[in-house]
């Protein structure tokens, strides 16, 4: 966590200061009881205000890491056969308004996200409002039966996603919850609209990755086939190589090829 801590940097407490004077004056509080959060996170310093909103807030020192990351992941992906197709941001205040417009983006169509509130700037730092979720499970915190049980509901919910344009860009474990029995997606990254079969590709791969080591990769292939094609299953196939190398991801990536090939293979026996 210290090296985390030093990545992601420290941001001076009178600047903090500044950001919860403005959201008291913002939300009509002569006070604020705020909790920070020590999230396994490197783009921002979250906190809960008063029980009721989720808050990121971003520093330079947040944007200048994403950066590096965004060069990371774009490199990465020439080892599956594309051009990058990861964005980066212009600066705190916009990587705060991306997530805003993602999240509000995916309400629309209606998945199920924290419901996005706004995004300002303070004292040169990003401020992202959420509603809080006070009580939610990821799917490493659940047992193996309703891991199982909720896995084609994520691939449901990310299919309705694709179908719609739109790509996550940062889907692992932590950034899938679950709450009320209900799928929950948080911290969609920003991908090229132009290349957004790749990255609807990736999102894939990174879902079978997610799911592979907990329910199996041949469980998590056949859920996934109950919205997504053959065809589209071998294309996330090409990028499983680039996601297993994040240090976020840890799964047996042949598996997963070998089961998505049988697959296909089944289905070409049973056309022909």
């Amino acid at each position: 966590m210290g090296i985390r801590r030093l990545v992601r940097g420290t941001i001076e407490w009178p600047r903090l200061e500044t950001v919860l004077r403005e959201l008291a004056e913002r939300y009509d509080r002569d006070e604020i009881r705020v909790e920070f959060i020590d999230a396994d996170n490197w783009l921002s310093t979250p906190c809960v205000v008063d029980d009721q909103w989720f808050v990121k807030i971003t520093s330079g020192q947040n944007s200048l890491v994403h950066a590096l990351f965004t060069s990371a992941r774009n490199l990465g992906a020439l080892s599956s056969g594309t051009e990058g197709f990861f964005e980066h941001f212009a600066g705190p205040r916009e990587m705060a308004e991306h997530e805003l417009e993602a999240t509000r983006e995916m309400r629309e169509i209606g998945l199920n996200v924290p419901a996005p509130i706004e995004a300002f700037e303070a004292d040169g730092l990003g401020v992202l409002v959420m509603e809080y979720l006070p009580e939610f499970e990821t799917f490493e915190e659940m047992p193996e039966a309703a891991v199982r049980e909720h896995a084609p509901d994520l691939f449901e919910s990310l299919s309705r996603m694709h179908d719609n344009h739109l790509a996550h860009g940062d889907l692992r474990g932590e950034n899938v919850l679950v709450a009320d029995g209900e799928i929950y997606f948080i911290d969609a990254t920003s991908v090229n609209e132009d290349r957004i079969d790749e990255a609807r590709s990736y999102d894939l791969a990174c879902a079978l990755a997610s799911l592979a080591p907990l329910i199996g990769a041949r469980d998590a292939v056949v859920a996934a086939r109950e919205h997504y094609s053959a065809e589209e299953l071998l294309g996330a196939r090409e990028f499983l190589d680039f996601v297993n190398m994040r240090p976020d991801h840890d799964f047996d990536a042949a598996s997963v090829k070998g089961e998505i090939e049988k697959l296909a293979d089944t289905e070409d026996q049973e056309t022909s």
